[in-house]
């Protein structure tokens, strides 16, 4: 790619996300490429469809999960600590977005959606969390990893829509560890 074009590339991303953040993912894509200062068959040229737009402004917030979930696993302390302070961080990932919980969870387990990879590093993340503490034994044997997606992503939508704060979210998340643990 040419130097001029790695820039405008580069810019549309980072001006994207941005404008994801603030408006949603369903956000203008004029908008976001009058903001970016290219015009929008620059923007198209790079980004064909709108979720070539989101797979790449999310590449990052990928990397970010796995590295979340390396740490939750190497947290020291009860079983019920690392699901509920899990749970915690998997809202604030998924909450980066206006929007965004709703978009995630309402595409996790569907081969289908225009995110599944995103869906998929996330549903992975999660499953390594989920295995560990099936491993230790902390968990009822019928727990399975895209239910826990959902039941998560469905509080962060809720806390989203709603505007909540992480204290009010936390106890909603404190019930499902609960409910999940042996």
């Amino acid at each position: 790619m040419r130097a001029d074009a790695q820039r405008n590339y580069d810019r549309i991303v980072e001006v994207a996300r941005q404008v994801f953040r603030e408006r949603g993912y369903d956000a203008s894509l004029d908008d976001v490429a009058k903001l970016a200062g290219v015009g929008p068959g620059t923007l198209y040229r790079h980004f064909p469809k709108r979720e070539n737009l989101l797979d790449a402004v999310m590449q990052s917030w990928v990397d970010k999960v796995n590295d979340t979930a390396d740490k939750a696993l190497a947290h020291e302390g009860s079983d019920r600590d690392l699901l509920v302070n899990w749970f915690v961080d998997y809202v604030e990932l998924i909450s980066q977005h206006k929007g965004g919980p709703a978009k995630l969870t309402s595409a996790m387990g569907n081969p289908d959606s225009p995110i599944v990879t995103k869906c998929q590093a996330l549903a992975r993340a999660n499953g390594r969390v989920i295995d560990q503490l099936r491993e230790d034994g902390a968990l009822r044997d019928d727990v399975e990893t895209i239910q826990v997606c959902r039941l998560v992503g469905g509080i962060a939508t809720v806390a989203d829509q709603s505007e909540l704060d992480a204290a009010a979210v936390r106890p909603m998340l404190e019930v499902v560890a609960d409910g999940l643990m042996k």
